[in-house]
């Protein structure tokens, strides 16, 4: 047996019993496996903290913010644990109620196709299952690198009829599916930096797929959005009245204005429901794979800059590349009292202060950290809250080393490029 099947094996025989449990035992027990997920995992409890703390619509508390970050790792436990229970499921009438299903299937009986659009609320697989009871369709859907576990999932996801495709040539076939009168289920809160289209999700800038958009102007079917929430024992889902393309419009234009609407109603729900969003992904990721390394590859960035004036102005001429290196992300500066009135980079935020331990901000809206002060106790604060990694000057200078030549050694801009950023993006040797 390979690793691949064991591990397959290990969670069907693992979850056997929770197929066999109601609905409200295992949103029960997903509550205190979230608790627990809570405190023992790490990098992700640090990016939905971030994450909710970038979400400046939501404008919340430190408690609230713990306490939306606790119950958005419940509500994916519950997710993962109703997997087994859905693949028992014979009578999902039981278990999800659509609440105004009336327009959507006058439409498909009409032989219209639909866009289904949504985001990853409260358990997003209930939606694909309950609009196959009634209608045909397919959705989109990624695969995950247990192939097997995979396959189970999908068998879930197809168990009334519904087709999940892959990503590949995925507008292709949707395109097709609309044309027959088949609707398309579509997740749209993943991060997408390499799409051109942005928007001001929960406050922050974000790059989502225009495909749903594209294919409604194409086929002239509707966008319908469609939020869940989960109840006692079960969901709730409602669907939007639909989103029709206005073809008397320039595709451009009209595809920004269809997902313009169907994302301000997707950040309605969440706004409804914060806890049953899933925090733990990286909605508003700036960067693709391009330019900088995984590890430094994170949306928001602090840089911490001394107040001893011979290291400061050795490094404020250099602050231009940051900007170059991280264009479009979200820039903090922490700087000493003496920098205002200067001229620095363009940031989301400046923050100045006069005393050293004024540094140590109760923030958690960082995921990198640049210090250049010195100061020990800014790792150990900042990491503590949900900054991934403390960066200083002899770690970039030890990570830009094999790619730099004598003569850059004092060049802070060289050494921050050969760090950070893959060879022959924003630097190449001559």
């Amino acid at each position: 047996m390979n690793k691949e099947s064991f591990y397959y094996s290990i969670t069907r025989i693992w979850t056997l019993p929770f197929s066999l449990m109601p609905y409200s035992w295992l949103h029960r027990i997903g509550k205190w496996v979230g608790w627990l997920a809570f405190y023992c995992m790490r990098d992700y409890r640090k990016r939905s903290l971030s994450n909710l703390s970038l979400a400046k619509d939501l404008a919340l508390s430190k408690k609230e913010l713990l306490k939306i970050a606790k119950q958005s790792f419940q509500n994916l436990a519950i997710n993962c644990l109703e997997y087994p229970r859905l693949a028992r499921e014979k009578d999902f009438s039981q278990v999800i109620t659509c609440e105004n299903p009336e327009e959507a299937d006058r439409l498909h009986q009409e032989g219209k196709g639909i866009i289904f659009f949504c985001g990853h609320l409260s358990n997003w697989e209930v939606l694909f299952l309950d609009g196959t009871t009634r209608m045909k369709g397919i959705a989109i859907g990624k695969s995950i690198k247990n192939k097997k576990l995979y396959h189970w999932i999908v068998s879930i996801r197809e168990k009334n009829g519904g087709k999940i495709i892959s990503p590949h040539n995925a507008l292709r076939e949707a395109f097709r599916a609309l044309k027959k009168g088949i609707f398309v289920g579509i997740v749209g809160d993943q991060g997408m930096p390499d799409s051109g289209y942005s928007f001001p999700f929960l406050g922050r800038k974000a790059w989502t797929s225009t495909a749903p958009a594209l294919l409604a102007y194409r086929t002239g079917c509707p966008i319908i959005f469609a939020a869940t929430h989960r109840v006692k024992g079960g969901y709730r889902i409602r669907y939007s009245e639909p989103i029709w393309p206005d073809l008397t419009k320039p595709l451009e234009e009209e595809v920004v204005s269809m997902m313009d609407k169907a994302l301000t109603l997707m950040q309605a729900s969440i706004k409804q429901y914060p806890g049953e969003w899933l925090w733990q992904h990286n909605r508003w990721k700036q960067q693709t794979l391009k330019t900088l390394y995984k590890r430094f590859r994170q949306d928001c960035i602090c840089i911490i800059l001394p107040q001893e004036e011979e290291a400061l102005e050795k490094i404020l001429p250099h602050l231009p590349t940051f900007k170059t290196i991280y264009a479009t992300d979200f820039l903090f500066l922490i700087v000493p009292n003496s920098c205002r009135g200067k001229d620095l980079i363009e940031a989301d935020e400046i923050i100045y202060y006069k005393k050293r331990e004024e540094i140590l901000l109760e923030d958690f809206r960082f995921k990198l950290v640049f210090d250049f002060t010195q100061d020990k106790s800014v790792k150990k604060h900042y990491e503590r809250l949900s900054v991934f990694e403390t960066i200083d000057l002899p770690l970039l200078k030890q990570l830009a080393g094999p790619h730099m030549k004598p003569e850059m050694a004092e060049s802070l801009s060289e050494i921050l490029k050969r760090a950070l950023c893959r060879p022959g993006s924003i630097w190449r040797d001559p």
